[in-house]
């Protein structure tokens, strides 16, 4: 039933996100908008079976996941620019592993 309910809200939030865009990229600004909440939800579903010490680390984790997804996309877009696309997007995974290997020994 969690997945059915986790399946639900997802869905509801990505066409939400793709509703209320107003960019002419409208899939891609409502998944940079809402990705992040996204998560933030997914981790609040979890709380029923965790321990109060793992649902802190999970929620750090979390938000430091759903800004790093927020940091690839934005850069991939950004770098399309200046880019070709493959090269934007392997552009985009170096600054992407940069953020979460800082993320890891910042925080750690």
């Amino acid at each position: 039933m969690g997945y059915i309910l986790q399946f639900f809200i997802g869905g509801t939030i990505l066409v939400c996100a793709s509703l209320l865009s107003k960019s002419k990229y409208l899939f891609l600004s409502g998944i940079i908008t809402l990705l992040p909440i996204m998560t933030l939800i997914n981790v609040s579903l979890q709380m029923k079976n965790m321990s109060f010490v793992d649902f802190r680390i999970t929620q750090k984790n979390a938000i430091f996941g759903a800004f790093g997804a927020v940091i690839f996309i934005s850069s991939i877009y950004l770098l399309t620019k200046w880019f070709k696309p493959s090269d934007a997007v392997i552009v985009a995974v170096i600054i992407y592993i940069i953020y979460m290997i800082g993320c890891k020994y910042f925080f750690a």
